[in-house]
């Protein structure tokens, strides 16, 4: 039997990576996607064939960029024929008080975390929608739900977009494509591991389980909404925080 084709974005580290290694785990070939550091894609990659009986493809792409994302496809296309699963994980954010934020910033948070989505979701879902079948995960943010943090304006702002796009091309590619996002709370990745001691104890005490998740746990729910387990789920958005 064929095995499915899953592509992550943003996936050379933290949850991206995460999420690739539980799908390779589950028996995907898996297409490891980001735009920085080709060393450490492949590392992923090279990790994920050595490690799993199945294959994996690197492939460096700025996926706010209409072009790049097209190339990324027929990439795909050519590799391996098919894709069954899409997870938007490509995204960033940089917390800076609302009076040092420049229109610049803003924008460039907006184009990379929601633009990316956008184009990712068009084409690649079109792709799926043509075959009849597929999913679609977008790493959303607890931000975009239910937490505010004006030092980070745009990263929230970014998020309910990214609900937002959810919604629409669930409704858009039904009833072939199922699309839902992933709204996790903190999560302990390189991207957190700065974070000032007291500030990390704040939080936990705000958090029913007293602790951030580990990239697994949420990658754990972006695996059982990408398998056919998941048959009746459409344009959700799953809160994933252990309770705040």
């Amino acid at each position: 039997m064929e095995r499915k084709v899953a592509v992550i974005t943003g996936a050379r580290r933290g949850l991206g990576a995460s999420i690739a290694y539980s799908l390779a785990r589950r028996g995907y070939n898996v297409v490891v996607n980001d735009r920085v550091c080709e060393e450490d894609v492949l590392e992923v990659v090279n990790n994920i064939k050595n490690n799993y009986e199945v294959d994996a493809l690197g492939v460096m792409a700025d996926v706010s960029v209409e072009n790049e994302v097209k190339r990324f496809l027929r990439v795909v296309q050519e590799k391996y024929g098919r894709v069954d699963v899409v997870v938007n994980n490509a995204g960033i954010v940089e917390d800076v008080e609302l009076e040092n934020r420049t229109i610049d910033t803003f924008n460039e948070t907006l184009t990379n975390n929601v633009t990316s989505v956008y184009l990712m979701s068009k084409y690649f879902g079109l792709y799926m929608y043509q075959n009849k079948k597929g999913k679609i995960i977008n790493i959303s943010s607890t931000n975009g739900t239910k937490v505010f943090s004006p030092e980070s304006i745009d990263y929230d702002a970014s998020k309910v977009a990214i609900n937002s796009l959810t919604n629409n091309y669930a409704k858009q590619f039904a009833p072939y494509v199922l699309v839902n996002a992933v709204a996790p709370g903190w999560i302990n990745t390189e991207m957190n591991a700065d974070l000032p001691i007291k500030f990390v104890k704040e939080e936990c005490e705000k958090i029913y389980i007293k602790r951030f998740a580990e990239p697994q746990e949420v990658a754990n729910l972006v695996c059982f909404l990408a398998s056919d387990d998941c048959s009746y789920i459409n344009g959700e958005v799953i809160n994933i925080d252990g309770g705040y």
